[in-house]
């Protein structure tokens, strides 16, 4: 069976238990002042890690919740058992699972799975992006005054200046509206599907955007750094759009 049906297995596998696990009492602990984690987060990520090393014991795994194995190796899972986290503690229903692969540092396929809304984002380098198998592409939305966007903000918010206020006016007073829905890589396979135009967002990990890069990619759309520098899936911010309205995002985002 091909890496990306084994992907896909898996969040599958993770989604239904997330599922039959929401809306229920969790154990919460913070990894941060405002960063919150519960035992769903690492009990996904061990399902997911024994799956995967089950099939590919010769991959490496970067997961969110501390699990790095291998991690020098050519070839290796970047995996988000729990992406939206306090969304999920919180039984606001907008979560998933988020896997990739990465062979010799570049994301050639990614998985993403919302189970509330039984999505499943999926692709392949070269190969396109899909939605429940079926093809998905960027909007063609001409300008940013048309443009619906979205963006995040960093776990330090509280504490850290860059903490994407200033970015968020900006861009604010530039399009039709602005949303904040609490999953980086949802948030990026819904540019990829047509449902937003831009995205981008500070401080974020490999984890939470390497998967959902390459779907945007692969449904026709732009990604590089904030600043407009080509992206990497380990440089902590991600600006993501349908292309046209990239360089617009770019600019206002400076100042």
């Amino acid at each position: 069976m091909s890496e990306i049906n084994i992907a896909i297995q898996a969040a599958r596998m993770v989604g239904q238990f997330l599922r039959d696990h929401y809306n229920k009492p969790h154990q919460v602990s913070y990894k941060g002042v405002i960063d919150i984690v519960t035992e769903m987060d690492r009990e996904s990520e061990q399902m997911i890690i024994g799956f995967l090393r089950d099939i590919y014991p010769n991959y490496g795994i970067l997961g969110e919740e501390g699990s790095k194995l291998d991690e020098l190796c050519s070839y290796r899972w970047i995996i988000d058992p729990l992406d939206g986290t306090t969304n999920y503690a919180h039984n606001y229903p907008l979560f998933g699972v988020s896997i990739a692969l990465e062979k010799q540092g570049e994301i050639v396929l990614g998985v993403v799975y919302n189970p509330v809304l039984n999505e499943l984002f999926t692709a392949e380098k070269q190969g396109g992006a899909r939605l429940n198998g079926q093809p998905i592409h960027v909007t063609a939305t001409p300008e940013l005054g048309k443009a619906l966007v979205a963006t995040g903000f960093p776990y330090d918010a509280w504490t850290n200046p860059a903490d994407n206020c200033a970015e968020l006016t900006r861009i604010l007073k530039k399009t039709i509206s602005l949303r904040s829905d609490g999953s980086a890589a949802l948030d990026l396979c819904h540019i990829a599907c047509g449902r937003l135009d831009g995205y981008w967002e500070l401080d974020l990990a490999p984890w939470d955007m390497a998967a959902g890069a390459l779907i945007v990619q692969e449904a026709g759309g732009m990604v590089t750094q904030v600043n407009g520098q080509p992206f990497n899936h380990l440089q902590k911010n991600v600006l993501a759009s349908n292309g046209h309205i990239h360089q617009a995002m770019v600019e206002v985002l400076k100042g």
